[in-house]
């Protein structure tokens, strides 16, 4: 367990899924006194959901950390984040069922994050993923719950590990466009009717979008403007 001297700690953390079920893995990453990443670690799921490694990744950042001392955690996944902080105490008075009377999903996960949430300071703070100015700290975690799902093996500061390397799925939002130079990021390609997400997604290049970002129409459905234009 890590312990610290400081009055609050910064941290982040994320899940990865290639397939969603498929190759998944989990990250976490706590921040120094600066928030620049300091101390991480990433493992392997096997085949699993997206939000199982979404929950995971939080279970064993609450695992490794002082419980007592406060905690901020930042996560792009609104699922786990909801399902913590909004869901979980309805979940518990109708005996780990939801309001439509079925068994709570990943139900073994979300009652170990309330364990471990008992009698400590946790506030967890939503942040957009895969932003260009994002928050560094979940895009660090992000980095390193891809690495972990894509190679299944586990890695992290305590191992000697280099710093996790840019997702190989982020690869489509960084590909040569066709448009011009100088237009807008997510401007999509040609033509393309761009418009905000009403809800959470995952485009066609295996990485989720959040709600409010802009996304356009492509092949599969919805997702990255830029990805659409890559696929052009």
């Amino acid at each position: 367990m890590i312990g610290d001297m400081r009055e609050r700690v910064v941290a982040a953390c994320d899940g990865a899924s290639k397939g969603n079920p498929g190759p998944a893995g989990w990250g976490w990453v706590v921040a120094d006194e600066s928030e620049s990443p300091d101390r991480w670690e990433a493992g392997p799921l096997g085949r699993a959901t997206n939000n199982v490694a979404e929950l995971t990744a939080l279970e064993r950042l609450l695992a490794a950390t002082d419980p007592d001392v406060p905690l901020e955690v930042r996560m792009d996944s609104q699922y786990a984040m909801k399902a913590v902080t909004t869901w979980l105490p309805g979940w518990k008075r109708n005996g780990w069922r939801t309001a439509a009377g079925k068994p709570v999903a990943n139900q073994e996960l979300v009652v170990r994050i309330d364990e471990l949430l008992g009698g400590r300071s946790v506030e967890f703070r939503y942040v957009p993923a895969h932003q260009v100015d994002g928050d560094p700290l979940n895009d660090f975690a992000d980095r390193a719950a891809s690495q972990a799902a894509s190679e299944q093996s586990p890695a992290g500061s305590s191992l000697g590990s280099p710093e996790p390397p840019p997702a190989p799925d982020a690869a489509p939002s960084r590909a040569p466009r066709r448009k011009a130079a100088g237009a807008p990021r997510r401007g999509g390609g040609s033509g393309a009717r761009t418009l905000k997400a009403k809800f959470p997604g995952r485009c066609q290049c295996g990485r989720g979008y959040a709600a409010g970002e802009p996304i356009a129409r492509n092949g599969q459905g919805w997702g990255h403007p830029e990805c659409r234009t890559a696929a052009e």
